[in-house]
Formats: C-alpha cells, sequence, structure tokens
C-alpha cells in the first residue's frame, strides 16, 4: 500500500460554472481554481482497496478565466465574484470543502470514485469519473448547488443566473 500526499503541487483542481437566464449573455462562465488544497491518495493493490481525501480552503479559490460576456472580465470583476464566492460558500462558517472516498471502481485505466462530499457543512454522496494515464490521473463530477442547500448566484434581479449544476474537473501528476 502506497499513500501519496497531494495538493497544487501535483495538479490543477477547476471549478467550471454555467450561466443561465435571460440575461445570461451579460455574464461569464468561469474557471476557478483551487489554490490551497491538500489530500490523500492511498493506492492499495485493489480499486477497492484505494482510498481519496481532499480537503480544498474556500478562501483559496481564485477566479482564473470569464469567457462568455458582454464585456471581458476584468480585475474589478474577479475581486466581486470573489467576495460573492465566499458568502454563497458560507467560508466564514465553513471554511473548508472536504471529500472522502467511500468506494473505488473499475480498471487501473478508467474507474469511478464515490464518495461525499461535505460543502457549506452539508455533506451528500458525490460520484466521481476519473482516468489514468501513465503517472496522470483526470478526471470530473458534476455539483448540483441546490442538493447542497445553494442557492445558485443571481443578479439583475434573476436575470442573470448561474446554472445550477457545476463541473468539478481535475488533472494530477502522482
Amino acid at each position: 500500500m502506497e499513500t501519496i500526499e497531494l495538493g497544487p503541487e501535483a495538479g490543477r483542481l477547476l471549478i467550471k460554472t454555467g450561466r443561465s437566464g435571460l440575461g445570461r449573455r451579460a455574464g461569464h462562465d468561469l474557471t476557478i481554481e483551487a489554490t490551497r488544497w491538500s489530500g490523500t491518495a492511498t493506492r492499495a493493490g485493489s480499486a477497492e482497496e484505494s482510498a481519496v481525501q481532499i480537503t480544498v480552503a474556500v478562501d483559496g479559490l481564485a477566479v482564473r478565466e470569464g469567457t462568455g460576456g458582454v464585456l471581458p472580465l476584468s480585475d474589478q470583476d474577479r475581486t466581486e465574484i470573489t467576495g460573492n464566492l465566499r458568502k454563497v460558500l458560507q467560508a466564514d462558517r465553513h471554511p473548508e470543502i472536504t471529500f472522502a472516498s467511500t468506494k473505488i471502481e473499475g480498471t487501473p485505466s478508467e474507474f469511478t470514485v464515490e464518495g461525499e462530499l461535505t460543502l457549506t457543512g452539508r455533506t451528500e454522496p458525490l460520484s466521481v469519473k476519473a482516468a489514468s494515464e501513465g503517472d496522470r490521473f483526470h478526471g470530473e463530477a458534476t455539483v448540483k448547488q441546490t442538493r447542497w442547500g445553494i442557492k445558485p448566484y443571481s443578479a439583475f434581479f434573476g436575470a442573470l443566473k448561474l446554472a445550477d449544476d457545476v463541473q468539478i474537473t481535475f488533472d494530477l501528476r502522482l
């Protein structure tokens, strides 16, 4: 059995948002990077004996890119979005997001990690699809905000809304 320490030096953990509502053209599809996170991956003889645990600091989430929108994403927009993100995720009460695997199934090259995601103090099951190529691991999961009791951010009296589904992606070198 081998335990591998994970963090930003191992690769990228990204959150990708989309827009909905009548005013969606005004907003941006965002790419947010977790800049402060840590975890462990335990590789065992079989997938069933392996495990993953990740902790993300909410105040370490940084807006990296905004596509679409009427105007390009400005530094002021990034600051405002970061502030709203911390409010929505209740960073003052819940400073961390955690994921702990409960079951891993599949082959070494393509597998599913079932686990529990704790977000804003609420824990719900989450399924992560992943694959490996040599020493690289990549994958994704969809987080439906309302499932964790989060009301998706909206502006302009609800005309511009953040889509309920948020895509989590990762690309790591172990």
